[in-house]
């Protein structure tokens, strides 16, 4: 379900495919890439001969040493400069666009009060292990991020921000117990592949609990997670970095608050 999009709300339109392109240095099509990385290699020599090598492999030409630095007695930094053998098809990339128009505080407040005609109840924790919070406070807390307020700014949600390590079993009772319509839960710490392990339990434990068709919405958020996943995830929607609380807003009033007629 969604919102109707006045035409002034429709997402943008994409521009036409532009094919094969290559990387910009200092003039168009010249392939130019700076890399930077390090060697478990002592610095002399010997090490930036390995960062040369490394390089041409990786299908960079003529490869240019721009920088090598001693990182203690066993390892070395290196960026290297130099054109790329290889191009990218742009028309055969798959990504996720936003389908939903990017609405404003006002227009999101405006569609849960006359749509829904309550508050819309948001859940959001790290779960598992997992202590950093600055990315669901990020999208949460009233400062917001990138010069925008965070969730609890809107006037028709009612935003309960759980905090760090958050077992599945205690957001799964807190869903319940406030009726919620939506769980927001951020993911960094990805050793052994824990954020996906703990999201899949999370989707399977709503799951039991409300039942496939009354289930909150779950959404997930984290610098590792594929946006394209979310089906395999068992979430409803992935967000990747640089979202900010007005991608989430504008979602949530999508999925949940439904089109008029």
């Amino acid at each position: 379900m969604s919102l109707q999009p006045s035409p002034s709300l429709a997402p943008p339109e994409l521009p036409a495919p532009l094919g094969a392109v290559r990387p910009y240095g200092d003039t168009t099509d010249d392939g130019m890439v700076q890399l930077s990385f390090t060697l478990p290699v002592p610095h002399g020599p010997r090490a930036d001969g390995a960062a040369l090598q490394l390089a041409r492999r990786m299908g960079i030409d003529r490869p240019m040493l721009v920088h090598s630095k001693p990182i203690g007695s066993a390892f070395t930094f290196f960026v290297v400069y130099g054109p790329v053998l290889h191009e990218v098809d742009l028309d055969t990339i798959s990504v996720i666009e936003r389908e939903y128009p990017l609405l404003s505080a006002k227009e999101i407040n405006t569609a849960i009060g006359d749509r829904l005609g309550r508050k819309l109840v948001v859940l959001g924790a790290c779960i598992g292990t997992d202590a950093h919070t600055v990315g669901i406070d990020a999208i949460l807390n009233i400062k917001g991020f990138a010069g925008e307020k965070g969730l609890e700014y809107y006037r028709e949600l009612k935003v309960l921000n759980l905090g760090a390590q958050v077992s599945v079993p205690d957001l799964v009772r807190r869903a319940r117990e406030e009726g919620a319509d939506a769980v927001l839960v951020s993911q960094v710490v990805t050793q052994r592949d824990a954020h996906l392990t703990n999201v899949k339990e999370l989707s399977a434990e709503l799951t039991a609990e409300f039942g496939e068709s009354e289930r909150p919405l779950l959404v997930v958020g984290g610098p590792r997670f594929d946006p394209d996943a979310a089906t395999e995830l068992g979430v409803d929607r992935v967000f990747g970095r640089g979202t900010t609380p007005a991608d989430v807003a504008s979602f949530l009033v999508h999925a949940l608050v439904g089109a008029e007629g």
